[in-house]
């Protein structure tokens, strides 16, 4: 018998918000805190703009000694971990209960100062013998283990963009698999660093608009590129049986997923979404869901020229004349990388508990070539029964996952 998935906890480190309330707020009334980037000198730059997390202070959720060890990445997941594990009220049952991390960037702030001090000071002792443990990915995983004595399944997954969601499908694949009956999902990455800033703004990727305010525009036809955010997101899943036997408030069912590879471009998505057509079909079809029964798709929605007229095609080819509201919340958070999917996910949640879709901000000149309603600038009162959210990412990956409201 198919094991029924649930979702019993939620954490978010985000810009706009330090946890989930704040992050929803903020997501519901349309605030945004993309701003001129403050974590380096952009007098060179081409872009100027990025959504940075503030106010956070890693010392309120770990030890001193750990904040040392962790790069900004593994602080935003430990967080968000943190405050999903709480929310949950979930004991771990240390080999019952495992963790899948994703992020597509890893510790690449810390391994870029660490560069930096060593080509400016030329001295190789002054490298910590810490940075390799706080630069490479699973240690993100890994930490939050042994704070919280897990001792179960813990892999780390790196799929680009689609990272978050494709640490939420495996988690998920694992309790199907009877390795575990909890499993955290985390997702987070901090990479609004000089060298990342340059190579994407040189790959013309990024939003050159010198507004910050205005910068992130998914849907508009006066786009042109997206905007760096960074941060953390976490849920808890488990099977139904076990969250109820221990009483758990239950958020909302995790009914489907899906994932794939375009085979096609190492950047660039196909033409045709063909590939994202395909993920969002075997979601519906994990989920034994008709399109129909979907009310809102928390797309991916950079705010790149291409790539937002793609996904939109993939909707129509997906969904037909009556594809549900779609909206962008990365024009509120900027572009988490590996946060992404997990945020946006609770974004799904969120608007499946409480009727509420929020916006596309910035939508102001429609684009003839992205002709479905995307939300835009204030949020829609209306039953979500349903939801999905779609994550894709460099190389042709593709993530979908569907939440709906939990009836026991």
């Amino acid at each position: 018998m198919k094991k029924r998935l649930v979702i019993t906890g939620m954490g978010a480190v985000t810009p706009v918000g330090l946890n989930v309330k704040e992050y929803w707020e903020a997501l519901k009334d349309g605030r945004t805190v993309i701003d001129k980037i403050n974590k380096f000198d952009t007098e060179n730059y081409s872009v100027k703009v990025a959504a940075e997390v503030k106010g956070f202070s890693a010392e309120d959720y770990m030890p001193k000694k750990l904040v040392r060890e962790l790069d900004p990445f593994m602080q935003y997941a430990f967080a968000a971990a943190d405050e999903a594990l709480s929310d949950s009220g979930l004991e771990i049952e240390p080999g019952n209960t495992g963790i899948v991390l994703g992020t597509a960037m890893n510790g690449v702030t810390s391994i870029g100062e660490a560069q930096t001090e060593l080509a400016e000071k030329g001295a190789p002792k002054r490298v910590s013998p810490r940075l390799v443990p706080k630069y490479i990915g699973n240690i993100g995983a890994a930490q939050i283990a042994i704070a919280k004595n897990i001792t179960g399944p813990s892999m780390t997954v790196s799929t680009a963009c689609s990272s978050g969601v494709d640490a939420l499908t495996l988690a998920a694949m694992f309790i199907e698999s009877g390795a575990s009956d909890a499993m955290i999902a985390v997702g987070a990455d901090s990479a609004i660093t000089p060298v990342i800033v340059a190579a994407l703004a040189n790959a013309k990727a990024l939003s050159t608009n010198p507004d910050p305010k205005t910068a992130c525009r998914p849907f508009d036809l006066n786009r042109n590129g997206f905007v760096m955010g960074e941060g953390g997101g976490a849920v808890i899943i488990e099977t139904e049986e076990h969250a109820k036997a221990r009483g758990a408030k239950i958020y909302a069912e995790l009914a489907g997923y899906a994932n794939n590879t375009d085979g096609y471009h190492v950047t660039s998505p196909h033409p045709d979404g063909i590939g994202a057509v395909k993920c969002m079909t075997e979601a519906l079809e994990k989920a034994d869901m008709d399109k129909s029964e979907i009310k809102y798709i928390n797309t991916h929605g950079t705010s790149t020229h291409s790539g937002d007229i793609i996904e939109v095609k993939a909707i129509k080819s997906t969904f037909g004349e009556n594809a549900p509201l779609i909206s962008s919340t990365k024009s509120a958070t900027g572009h988490l990388m590996g946060a992404g999917g997990i945020t946006e996910t609770i974004a799904c949640v969120m608007a499946v508990r409480e009727g509420v879709i929020p916006p596309t901000l910035n939508y102001e000149t429609p684009d003839p070539d992205c002709g479905l309603n995307c939300v835009p600038n204030a949020a829609v009162k209306t039953d979500v029964g349903a939801a999905m959210s779609n994550a894709f990412g460099f190389g042709g990956q593709n993530a979908s996952v569907i939440v709906k409201r939990y009836e026991g």
